[in-house]
């Protein structure tokens, strides 16, 4: 009896141990994250993984050693080894999709299609990457809500990453105008709008510049039915710049064309001719 109590005695002190150690782990690891984000290398991706891999492999090191401890459920586990074809079939069948996930998600951190704090677009989501855990990718989307989604199925899908590589981005900026309308005013009011936002900057190299590259590149780019359009491509040094450049700009420009004679916003026109 009293072996028993010291067993299950022992079986709670290595529990206890292990939360304990748990514990101050995740608080170490989870300093450790911080730090490479703000002061290291701006990429907590492999910290953060690296985090969940350490904490699962305390709490389930653990947790055997506690189960070893009881001498009782140690000749239960022995038994349970000895007969455990079947049961190991079936475990590894319904664990399949677990180790999966695992092994995708090893393969993530490992070659990075994607880090932690890119801006992704999926098929049906956009938003950006926040944690990378054993099983599953969380993605906060511009709403603030967590898509939770397995690595073997982000694995498979088709990623368009604005943040691989290299963050600067060209926004598009799409500006139509009348067939009455100045094109050479148009572009030049584009033009002076696109320079005097302070989030643009010039991509261009100093070769560019020898060689007269413009600043802003503006195209006449289609003759619509009832409109000429006009491109400007706008470079922004992430997503998020390029985002309120697009914005900020759509509103100053139709601001401008209000105030200018000979560019107007086209309206459809329709010629009617009434038969007897």
């Amino acid at each position: 009896m009293n072996s028993t109590v010291i067993s299950y005695a022992t079986f709670a002190l290595i529990i206890s141990i292990t939360l304990i150690i748990g514990y101050i782990a995740n608080k170490f690891l989870t300093k450790l994250v911080q730090r490479s984000a703000v002061e290291l290398t701006r990429d907590p991706t492999n910290h953060k993984f690296l985090k969940h891999v350490v904490l699962a492999g305390i709490y389930l090191s653990g947790f055997a050693i506690a189960v070893y401890s009881i001498p009782s459920l140690r000749a239960l586990a022995g038994s349970l080894l000895a007969g455990a074809g079947i049961f190991a079939v079936a475990i590894g069948f319904a664990a399949q999709h677990a180790l999966g996930n695992i092994v995708s998600g090893v393969f993530i951190v490992v070659f990075k299609p994607f880090r932690i704090n890119d801006r992704l677009s999926l098929q049906a989501h956009q938003g950006v990457v926040e944690d990378i855990t054993l099983r599953h990718t969380v993605i906060r989307n511009f709403e603030n809500r967590r898509i939770v989604i397995p690595n073997s199925v982000i694995s498979n899908e088709i990623i368009v990453n604005s943040d691989y590589e290299d963050d600067k981005i060209a926004k598009i900026i799409d500006v139509s105008i009348s067939y009455e309308s100045d094109i050479d005013t148009a572009k030049q009011l584009i033009s002076e709008l696109v320079k005097a936002h302070p989030l643009r900057i010039d991509p261009r190299t100093p070769n560019d510049i020898e060689m007269g590259v413009p600043e802003v590149p503006i195209r006449v780019v289609g003759l619509a039915e009832n409109s000429v359009n006009i491109r400007s491509w706008v470079w922004a040094k992430d997503t998020s710049d390029a985002f309120v450049i697009g914005c900020d700009l759509m509103e100053s420009i139709k601001k401008r064309i209000d105030q200018t004679d000979n560019v107007e916003v086209p309206y459809p026109h329709r010629t009617v001719i009434i038969k007897k």
